[in-house]
């Protein structure tokens, strides 16, 4: 008859069972020593081979030792399953070493994240220290090398800018007309004493207060040429005498104290340029200078026909200075110009001459602060002629200017100073563009339409074409035909300087990186535009 089983072994007993804590307590631990492997599910079991090592550990003992009493099975039972029995030490198949699987953590999302993070943060801190230590690496051979490399790159890059535009470098405008100077002649002079406006000061009975003398009366003279007091008094008086107007007109030119420059000049544009009043008398002016005079002070200014030097080496001649009196030479010029109507100081020829001075003058980029001044000089000199002498005076003046500047910017910065509005000043600056235009091709054309046949036959899309040349071609062209009188009137020529414009205008490319390309194109297509637009 099978034993019934104890009740500390049964494996589903309620908790209630035991009314006291402490019972339940003790039960749960009896029923941890009392283990009884096959009484529970299946994954707290033993092995098979566990089991039978156990029962016939048991069967030895008890036919060794006999029947044992409660406590013994007890102690036996609760000893550690895990460790080795006495005869797994002899079975060298048994004596294999137990190995303990650890569990598997189940790794999340957020410690993806960590671990992808922390690694890229070690990236980093390495790419740095890579950084950090090539930095610090300061050997001379890796800096001639880095050298070396720099400079052939630098090379590279200035011969493929060669290759792809072949740009030269075009100096500006700019020529030095003034070279060295002479010594200017002395502005003392004796004959003053013996002036009639002079001696009726000395003979006044005011002279016993102020004690005029002689010997002291060109420093008189100077304060009332300076307070504006002796215009005044020889326009009262209706008279200049010469050895005034002489004395004046070398401080104008000679003078190196600038108050008196300016005092001298005032005095002559203010005699020169009075109107007859009808309680005056008119002013009588006993000497006029000549051009020759002026030609002379030009002379001693150091002022040159030939252009032998540019403004590039203008920069560098340390040696060079300005004439200070070239502004008072300028205003006078005009000055006389401008008293045609009381006396012809010049001849024709002279006043072609001083126009050419004049436009010279513009050429010099140190005097590009006297722009205003050199303009309203030039266009004194123009209003100077006859209207019969302008008809030959004009040509005249176009070709010897047009064989004189260079042909280059210089000669476009000539066209551009004859700016006016009149037809006086159109009509010079198209016969000076026109005269360069036929020294520009060596004056194998004299007619206008061979000119314009010359300009249209050019083959702009050659890459060995000039642009450059075409370029000051183009701007002569325009000043030339658009300050042509009655171009109208002429159908022929502009027909033909359209076809020169659409030439420019579409056989050059926006693609071409020839110098000059983009001037020429753009130029020659907004003229196009005012042509057709008529």
């Amino acid at each position: 008859m099978q034993e019934p089983e104890p009740w500390f072994i049964q494996r589903y007993i309620p908790d209630d069972f035991s009314p006291l804590p402490q019972f339940r307590l003790l039960h749960r631990h009896m029923f941890q020593l009392w283990y009884i492997p096959w009484k529970f599910p299946k994954s707290h079991r033993l092995t098979g081979l566990r089991r039978m090592q156990v029962s016939k550990l048991r069967h030895r003992r008890r036919e060794s030792q006999g029947d044992q009493n409660l406590e013994t099975e007890r102690k036996f039972i609760i000893m550690d399953f895990d460790a080795p029995l006495d005869f797994e030490s002899e079975d060298k198949l048994v004596n294999q070493p137990v190995h303990n699987k650890k569990r598997k953590k189940v790794i999340g999302l957020d410690d993806l994240l960590t671990d992808h993070y922390k690694q890229k943060s070690k990236l980093i801190e390495k790419e740095k220290k890579r950084a950090k230590a090539s930095k610090n690496y300061n050997s001379d051979e890796d800096e001639s090398e880095k050298e070396a490399l720099l400079s052939n790159i630098v090379n590279s890059c200035q011969n493929q800018m060669q290759d792809i535009s072949g740009e030269e470098e075009i100096s500006d405008w700019g020529l030095q007309v003034f070279g060295n100077q002479k010594t200017p002649p002395p502005v003392d002079f004796p004959q003053l004493g013996s002036c009639k406006l002079l001696q009726s000061f000395l003979n006044n009975e005011v002279n016993s207060l102020v004690e005029l003398t002689a010997e002291n009366g060109e420093t008189f003279l100077e304060g009332l040429l300076i307070n504006g007091w002796l215009s005044k008094l020889v326009i009262t008086r209706g008279h200049v005498e010469k050895s005034i107007a002489t004395w004046t007109f070398n401080l104008i030119l000679y003078s190196s104290k600038e108050e008196l420059r300016a005092s001298a000049c005032d005095f002559w544009c203010a005699i020169l340029s009075s109107k007859d009043r009808v309680d005056a008398l008119p002013t009588k002016i006993d000497w006029f200078p000549s051009y020759s005079e002026l030609n002379r002070a030009l002379s001693i200014y150091g002022f040159s026909a030939n252009f032998s030097t540019t403004a590039e080496s203008l920069n560098t001649n340390s040696g060079y200075r300005e004439p200070q009196n070239l502004i008072g030479w300028i205003k006078f010029t005009a000055a006389c110009c401008q008293a045609r109507s009381k006396k012809s100081i010049f001849m024709t020829k002279e006043a072609e001459e001083l126009v050419e001075v004049v436009t010279c003058l513009f050429l010099d980029r140190r005097f590009l602060a006297l722009s205003v001044l050199l303009s309203e000089c030039i266009q004194s000199v123009i209003n100077y002629f006859t209207d019969q002498e302008w008809k030959t005076s004009c040509q005249k003046i176009a070709k010897s200017l047009a064989c004189r500047v260079p042909r280059d910017l210089n000669c476009l910065r000539t066209v551009d100073c004859i700016a006016g509005v009149d037809n006086r000043t159109k009509q010079l600056r198209s016969a000076v563009a026109y005269q360069i235009l036929v020294v520009c091709f060596n004056n194998e054309a004299t007619r206008e339409e061979e000119i314009l046949n010359l300009l249209i036959n050019i083959k702009v899309k050659d890459k060995n074409c000039d642009l450059f040349r075409m370029y000051i071609y183009l701007v002569l062209t325009e000043n030339w035909l658009l300050s042509y009188p009655n171009l109208e009137e002429k159908p022929v020529i502009n027909e033909m300087w359209g076809v020169y414009l659409r030439s420019c205008s579409c056989q050059i490319s926006s693609t071409d990186m020839r110098p000059y390309a983009s001037k020429v194109r753009n130029k020659a297509s907004y003229l196009l535009l005012g042509t057709t637009s008529k």
